[in-house]
């Protein structure tokens, strides 16, 4: 019988959210996996994925400020910048 996971309280943890980032996903406090969630989900309604390279991420304007004036990062190096705009 399989037994279900809880899951781990502190990736539930609502963290506050830069106004920089608020611009992009809108209002927080949200937890960090909600935050990567509707990040992508902003990134693909705006076809910001790599074509050639889909693990790279081109920024427009809104996600040039989160990735610190990279016009392009790689989805790795997007999570460690977005976690620049998180307080607990």
């Amino acid at each position: 019988m399989p037994t279900t996971r809880k899951a781990n309280p502190a990736l539930m943890r609502p963290y506050k959210l830069s106004a920089e980032l608020e611009a992009v996903i809108g209002a927080g406090p949200l937890p960090r996996g909600q935050v990567v969630k509707k990040i992508w989900e902003y990134i693909k309604a705006n076809g910001l994925q790599d074509q050639a390279n889909k693990r790279m991420i081109n920024a427009d304007a809104k996600l040039k400020v989160i990735f610190d004036g990279k016009s392009q990062v790689s989805m790795f190096e997007m999570t460690k910048l977005v976690s620049k705009h998180l307080t607990a």
